[in-house]
């Protein structure tokens, strides 16, 4: 693997995921999953350029601020630089459903910019969330797949996705472990 990069999504990957219809909406709502930190630190320290890529169309309706959006970001990447960890960016689409963006996933916007942005080849890069739209972003985008199941998607509805993953792992950790053991 020469170009290593890593587009993560945010609730359900980094942070618990906090139910549907549901937002972090708070400092205190931002609560990492397990091992999240440990991971984005693993990966970072073995070469790989992590972004964050993520829908928060809450700001788009009104339930939290863009400012409160930015404050918990400011947080996470604080709280993930104090564990060895980088994240070379963060894109988010805030808009709602309705207005039809380019950069809403499933549509590839988001890692498209970011690949402009940065000079990175989509085709050997990896998109990891937690949810059927991510997996769709992913292929929207070129990109290799990876679900983790520590989010809104569960393997008992494996037979009702309408596209598989590439990969498929419990949490961010072992996506990190298993990505790291492909030299």
């Amino acid at each position: 693997m020469k170009e290593k990069t890593v587009f993560l999504d945010r609730d359900g990957v980094i942070n618990k995921y906090p139910g549907d219809k549901k937002y972090v909406t708070s400092l205190k709502k931002f609560k990492f999953l397990p091992k999240a930190k440990k991971a984005i630190a693993l990966l970072s320290k073995n070469g790989f350029k992590l972004f964050v890529i993520s829908n928060q169309a809450g700001v788009g309706k009104g339930v939290y601020s863009k400012r409160t959006l930015d404050l918990i970001t400011k947080r996470m990447l604080s709280e993930v630089r104090k564990s060895a960890g980088r994240i070379e960016s963060v894109y988010y689409c805030i808009h709602r459903p309705q207005q039809n963006c380019s950069c809403r996933k499933p549509r590839a916007g988001m890692l498209k910019a970011a690949a402009k942005q940065h000079k990175l080849n989509l085709k050997r890069a990896f998109f990891i969330g937690d949810t059927i739209r991510d997996v769709l972003t992913a292929k929207e985008a070129g990109c290799k797949s990876i679900l983790v199941l520590s989010g809104k998607e569960k393997a008992v509805n494996c037979k009702n996705w309408e596209v598989q993953p590439d990969f498929v792992f419990s949490n961010l950790f072992s996506a990190a472990k298993y990505l790291i053991s492909q030299k």
